[in-house]
């Protein structure tokens, strides 16, 4: 455990974060899947929303379709490797069948947008559902869990409101 510091000590230390407000500037990329389409499509309109509705102008977005969750990290790799791009959200959904299909591409797709993101220094978002159901998935894609989508978005928008302000920052 870690001792408490005393009352007045954390004015000191340098805080930083990212915020939801964008460069005039800032381009955003979405990487959907196009299976489990019905899902996908809208995970897709909550990312867009999001972006949207937090000042990123329409015409600097694009939405970059790739046929499966195994796909999302290659379209990743691709879109980070352009050097104009502020943040990546990537969504799909790999819902869970009768087989270990499931497990591998899961894994591999959200790892791979890991490594993308390490290696290119370009936050993703990332809105790939791993459901038992479709039922969880729908729920989870703008139903009663809400939109993770949406969610991939703003932390997109975040952690590129952060790497900007640690790119002109001693921290």
């Amino acid at each position: 455990m870690y001792p408490r510091p005393v009352m007045g000590q954390q004015t000191s230390i340098k805080r930083v974060e990212g915020t939801f407000d964008v460069a005039p500037r800032s381009r955003f990329a979405i990487v959907a899947s196009r299976f489990n389409q019905e899902v996908v499509e809208r995970l897709l309109e909550g990312s867009i929303d999001a972006l949207i509705r937090h000042g990123v102008d329409r015409t600097h977005v694009t939405v970059l379709s790739v046929p499966g969750a195994w796909e999302i990290p290659f379209g990743c790799e691709h879109v980070a490797r352009r050097k104009n791009i502020s943040g990546i959200v990537a969504v799909g959904a790999v819902i869970r069948g009768e087989t270990s299909h499931f497990e591998r591409v899961a894994a591999e797709s959200i790892s791979g947008c890991a490594r993308v993101m390490g290696k290119h220094g370009v936050p993703i978002g990332l809105g790939i559902l791993t459901t038992e159901s479709l039922a969880q998935a729908m729920a989870r894609a703008g139903g009663s869990m809400g939109n993770k989508g949406w969610e991939a978005a703003l932390s997109a928008l975040e952690m590129a409101s952060l790497a900007a302000r640690l790119a002109g920052s001693n921290t």
